[in-house]
């Protein structure tokens, strides 16, 4: 059977970490040990207790997750996170995260699987961080009314409720531009504007996101954070399924936002 060292070298060299600069609470690779061997993968959108609990009922005893132990920052080992730590122990469950580089792979990253979805065909990448793109952005000739009815589709078979803003009923989509979870920023608005962008697809952005963007010409769809991640961890846990020969089940916790 597989070790967990075994399958986060397959997902290391699969994801290439290293090659990011993510946020340090990201803390991309293992983050729990455990000792194994693996007998069933579990894969969820965020570290929780309700996902440690999916994964011991489902017997798994790997989670991959986007959002790892860490998100909320440095705490105190107490309430919640105690919590969460001693069912991961108790269940001898390990915990396995990918942040930027789940977004942005080629073949199982949460936006080219977007896209797959939304039926567009990316021309390039989008929303740089230190050089490397995170998500995508191309052309179309399409309804944007069409491309939002296939959003808000898309979010809500995932819990989510996507918000169309900036979008009249007589326009076209010609280039667009997205990035999952908290896709926009002051750096990929100018970005966009940059490229051409009138359509802009994310997960969650700030409020003057739907103030300033459409000011600037570009449509924005809000698909939902979860929903829009939830694609990747899915098809990263199918990949190691396959690849190990070992069952794996999505663990579906939707936030709502």
């Amino acid at each position: 059977m597989a070790t967990l060292s075994e399958l986060a070298k397959y997902m290391d060299e699969l994801l290439q970490p290293a090659d990011f600069a993510d946020w340090a609470n990201a803390l991309n690779g293992i983050q729990f040990e455990h000792r194994g061997p693996i007998r069933r993968v579990a894969a969820a959108v965020d570290l929780s207790r309700a996902t440690i609990e999916g994964a011991a009922a489902a017997r798994a005893n790997l989670l991959l997750v986007h959002h790892g132990m860490f998100w909320g920052g440095l705490q105190q080992v107490r309430g919640p996170l105690y919590e969460r730590i001693r069912l991961l122990i108790e269940h001898d469950i390990a915990v396995y995260a990918s942040h930027l580089p789940l977004d942005a792979h080629p073949e199982i990253g949460n936006n080219v699987l977007l896209a797959r979805e939304l039926e567009l065909t990316p021309d390039g990448g989008f929303a740089h961080i230190k050089g490397k793109a995170i998500g995508l952005h191309g052309r179309g000739n399409l309804p944007t009314a069409t491309l939002a009815q296939r959003a808000r589709s898309f979010s809500e078979a995932r819990g989510g409720d996507a918000r169309v803003i900036g979008a009249t009923a007589d326009r076209v989509t010609r280039r667009w531009a997205m990035c999952t979870g908290a896709g926009v920023d002051a750096e990929s608005l100018k970005e966009a504007v940059t490229l051409g962008v009138d359509t802009l697809i994310v997960g969650e952005g700030p409020h003057w996101s739907a103030v300033e963007a459409p000011e600037l010409g570009i449509a924005v769809l809000y698909l939902g954070h979860y929903a829009t991640e939830t694609l990747g961890v899915k098809a990263l846990a199918s990949r190691v399924g396959e690849t190990f020969s070992i069952p794996w089940s999505f663990i579906d916790a939707p936030t709502g936002l």
